[in-house]
């Protein structure tokens, strides 16, 4: 299989260009690749397809093998791909993906694409919409208590294509994820499980974010993530509508639009080499 590894912000995963080849099982082979030992090493594997409705369509699998519906970071580097390796041939595409289609502004120098801004469409609160399962009906969960592991938290909870809880703490450096996080992935309330934020407010444009992602682990850096941040902190009245992320892997810049009802995110998108894989 020919690969292209690509990473948005150190959040890493396996590009396949579907246009070329095939690809069977790709959740079996995503876990294959994903490992760090034994395969490439990455978040995930995304496929780079043929689309009736959009210029490209993407799918993305998580390492554990299991198909999302959205990669904020992916589709950035699934747009660069695009431009970089001739399948597009415009600056601003569409891209198909399981939460719809969105819009896509390459930014380029010396004909190479260095930064994406990606319409991420509207953010949705409503707990049906993320999923959340709820004995008590309530029209969105921003700032609502909840005990995970016998420690209670607050939670904001916000689905930009896949479902993310936000969790605001004074420091979020010396938190055990990996301990933490399952316990909040796999919480009853969240049937499809949730990727969980866990962000300290820095001032009204700047905040710092670690991510549990369902599926993946902690990861280098979450793209929907950080809109569901931004998001959350606006609805709190934390901070403005435009905020600068700080993630492991660097930073994102991310804009909620409550007029338009709509999220921009801009950040980078890196290809670091290309090869082949032999699959068992």
């Amino acid at each position: 299989m020919k690969f292209t590894k690509m990473h948005g912000c150190g959040n890493d995963y396996v590009y396949v260009d579907c246009t070329a080849q095939e690809v069977n099982a790709p959740g079996e082979v995503s876990k294959v690749i994903s490992d760090r030992h034994c395969g490439i090493g990455s978040d995930g594997l995304i496929l780079i397809c043929p689309s009736d409705v959009a210029d490209v369509r993407m799918r993305m699998f998580n390492a554990d093998g299991s198909e999302g519906a959205m990669c904020g970071n992916g589709i950035r580097c699934v747009g660069k791909y695009a431009y970089d390796h001739g399948l597009v041939q415009k600056e601003e595409i569409t891209v198909e993906t399981g939460s719809g289609i969105k819009t896509l502004q390459l930014h380029t120098k010396d004909g190479i694409v260095k930064t994406v801004t990606v319409d991420m469409g509207k953010p949705e609160t409503a707990p049906e919409k993320i999923p959340v399962n709820l004995q008590e009906r309530v029209e969105a969960l921003i700032d609502h208590p909840i005990t995970v592991d016998g420690a209670d938290w607050r939670i904001t909870c916000v689905s930009m294509g896949n479902p993310h809880g936000v969790v605001f703490v004074e420091e979020n450096k010396d938190l055990d994820l990996p301990k933490i996080g399952p316990h909040f992935e796999h919480h009853p309330w969240f049937p499809d499980r949730i990727n969980t934020e866990f962000v300290k407010v820095l001032s009204r444009d700047e905040i710092s974010m670690r991510v549990w992602e369902r599926g993946s682990g902690e990861t280098m850096a979450c793209g929907t993530g950080a809109c569901a941040s931004v998001v959350a902190c606006v609805l709190n009245g934390l901070t403005e509508e435009t905020v600068t992320v700080h993630l492991l892997g660097g930073d994102l810049r991310i804009t909620y639009d409550r007029v338009a009802e709509r999220v921009l995110m801009e950040g980078g998108a890196t290809e670091v080499f290309s090869g082949e894989i032999t699959l068992p």
